[in-house]
């Protein structure tokens, strides 16, 4: 593992679980942690302005290094690693329940006129410890309204929908909330939420997720389509759905269009086409 999107190792200290695959470092067991903002950038270090992905609310990460503010972290969702801020954490909790409509409020109370405390994305996660009215209650003491959640362990069923929730959110580069998202951002939030496992980068999806298709293979909804530096879903045999430079948000594009667009703005043409299959 020497990716240093997902090497949890700052290059001076690391995971134990890293002992004899890099040199020149403290080894630690690294401290649990939970993020506790609706958002937080993963940055390549703790100076560095540049986000190259997010974590949303109620991510489990490992906290390996803290310099100053800033902590370098893992996520236990995909093992991406990256610096964040030390005040986007807290301590760990054992989530129950997820975001499963674009976006949703915190409330101070079981009222949807109490003051609100914080915005969720898609994809949060809570952890819910009783029901009052129309609400759920967090661990947090907060409340967060019924039709707004689904349990955890209660996936959703097809990619394609969920993709589709996001239709005209923003494009933003390493973005994974409601609020702004890129193109593997919103392929991570459509298979996560039916409970498969996905890597962060369109790279990574191209060479971990699903089954290769032969190119004379006709699309069905949910295939993936990759490009150098891009990946976009099919929401049909003949439209894919994706977040692009092009309209800057997540947009439906038909797919004749969008590979001559592509290819003709000089990012050339389809790299691979891939189906995932949910597991059983």
């Amino acid at each position: 593992m020497t990716d240093r999107r997902r090497l949890a190792s700052t290059g001076q200290t690391a995971l134990r679980s890293l002992m004899g695959q890099v040199e020149g470092v403290s080894f630690v067991d690294g401290t649990p942690a939970r993020i506790t903002a609706p958002v937080a950038d993963l940055h390549p270090a703790p100076d560095h302005p540049k986000r190259d992905r997010q974590v949303l609310y109620g991510a489990d990460v490992t906290v390996i290094e803290v310099q100053a503010d800033m902590s370098f972290v893992q996520a236990h969702s995909d093992g991406y690693v990256g610096w964040v801020r030390s005040d986007a954490l807290g301590a760990p909790a054992i989530t129950s329940h997820t975001i499963c409509v674009p976006a949703s409020h915190a409330y101070s109370a079981a009222d949807l006129k109490s003051p609100e405390v914080m915005a969720l994305s898609h994809g949060s996660r809570l952890q819910i410890t009783g029901a009052e009215g129309a609400f759920f209650q967090t661990s947090e003491g907060w409340f967060v309204p019924r039709p707004h959640i689904r349990p955890a362990n209660k996936p959703m069923t097809d990619p394609a929908t969920v993709a589709q929730l996001f239709f005209g959110v923003p494009y933003l580069w390493g973005g994974n909330s409601v609020w702004g998202i890129d193109c593997s951002g919103l392929v991570q939030a459509a298979f996560r939420a039916c409970g498969i496992d996905c890597p962060g980068d369109s790279d990574m999806q191209e060479a971990e997720l699903g089954d290769l298709l032969d190119p004379k293979e006709p699309l069905q909804r949910g295939d993936l389509l990759f490009w150098k530096g891009h990946v976009a879903m099919m929401v049909d045999a003949d439209v894919l759905i994706h977040a692009n430079a092009s309209t800057m948000s997540v947009a439906y594009e038909p797919l004749d269009s969008a590979i001559f667009r592509i290819g003709s703005q000089g990012d050339g043409p389809v790299t691979s086409r891939r189906r995932v299959t949910r597991p059983l």
